[in-house]
């Protein structure tokens, strides 16, 4: 039997306040002057000096902010590296992503498209890139995603949603400040948060499961509990917590694969641009026959922080819709495989998402 050799992050650093060394992290890969270090940011720290301040822009170095309000397009990424190409000499020393899940995946296509040729939308799928990414920094400014660790980058194509799965996709360092979090929003640390919980269920009921994955998915299910479940953490505990919580999760997918709730997901952010961490959310809510356990501790998490998830979101949806949204779902091979395992297709029918669609 063969396994795969996964890459994962060659550096890392943790702590409050680690957001402070960028530049003597960034400064040895610098390959000359006129090779920029492009930052990617999210808009919403547009104006924010206590953070924009500390990016250490010099030379040629660019700041582009970027909203994080749709999730990433092909189109998007292929328009950001021609301007990039357009108006550099040079390849840039690093692309550096600062925000969140949709920020950080913008950072890790740019960086891979910007060394193969042709169009975003041909890498959607599973080990199709051929050259190694330009040198890439990951930044979360929210915890959950898990983008951080992942081999993935999940962007929406013009026929599918579906991430540029890759050795070359993870990042090459991340820096894990907690103090950056500490203005996001409660129901989007909520829904971000339940992408971490998702995984670990998903990791820990799935068919891939093996004792690396598991240690991973045991150690941030324990903590997703102790943070939204129980009442015995102050604010940075919670914070550093939930950054730890997303590290782990992310590394137990990263040996397995996820499952129904995300391949459902994936469909609704495809059709009606629902955003990732609520997508979770509103498809996770109906999966009590997949995840019994999973799905009633969520509701005990989502009751307990009073979140109302919206209802009837599919109800006014023709066939075709209906359709299109299966079929992105259906497309996610491996994520069945793991979730009902090799036969999937004899239990996984087209009526069958319908009727779980038609619930949300």
């Amino acid at each position: 039997m063969s396994y795969k050799n996964f890459p994962m992050v060659s550096r890392v650093v943790f702590g409050r306040g680690s957001f402070n060394q960028l530049e003597e992290i960034l400064s040895p890969k610098r390959l000359n002057t006129k090779a920029p270090f492009i930052y990617f940011v999210d808009d919403v720290f547009k104006g924010n000096a206590w953070l924009t301040s500390r990016i250490p822009l010099s030379y040629d170095d660019k700041l582009i902010y970027v909203s994080a309000a749709e999730e990433p397009k092909t189109s998007q990424i292929d328009d950001l590296v021609e301007d990039i190409i357009l108006n550099y000499k040079e390849l840039p020393s690093g692309i550096i992503g600062i925000g969140g899940g949709t920020v950080l995946d913008i950072a890790k296509a740019v960086s891979i498209m910007l060394t193969n040729d042709g169009e975003s939308k041909n890498y959607q799928g599973w080990d199709i890139v051929k050259n190694p990414a330009i040198f890439h920094v990951g930044i979360p400014t929210i915890s959950g995603t898990g983008a951080e660790v992942s081999r993935t980058t999940i962007l929406t194509g013009p026929e599918r949603k579906l991430g540029i799965n890759s050795d070359y996709t993870p990042f090459d360092q991340v820096i894990l400040d907690p103090e950056l979090t500490k203005d996001v929003p409660r129901d989007q640390w909520f829904y971000t948060g339940m992408d971490c919980f998702v995984h670990c269920v998903e990791s820990l009921n799935g068919t891939f499961l093996n004792a690396f994955s598991k240690t991973y998915g045991e150690k941030a299910f324990t903590l997703c509990k102790e943070i939204f479940l129980e009442d015995n953490l102050n604010t940075e505990e919670a914070q550093d917590k939930l950054m730890m919580a997303s590290w782990h999760g992310g590394m137990s997918i990263a040996y397995s694969q996820v499952g129904v709730a995300h391949a459902l997901s994936y469909g609704l952010g495809y059709l009606l641009g629902v955003k990732h961490g609520i997508g979770n959310c509103i498809v996770f809510d109906h999966l009590d026959e997949y995840y019994p356990e999973g799905v009633a501790l969520f509701k005990k998490m989502k009751e307990k922080h009073d979140i109302s998830l919206p209802q009837g979101i599919c109800k006014d949806l023709s066939d075709k819709e209906f359709d299109i949204m299966i079929n992105v779902a259906l497309s996610l091979e491996p994520l069945w495989e793991n979730a009902i395992g090799k036969q999937w297709k004899k239990t996984i029918t087209k009526e069958k998402l319908k009727a779980l669609y038609q619930k949300m």
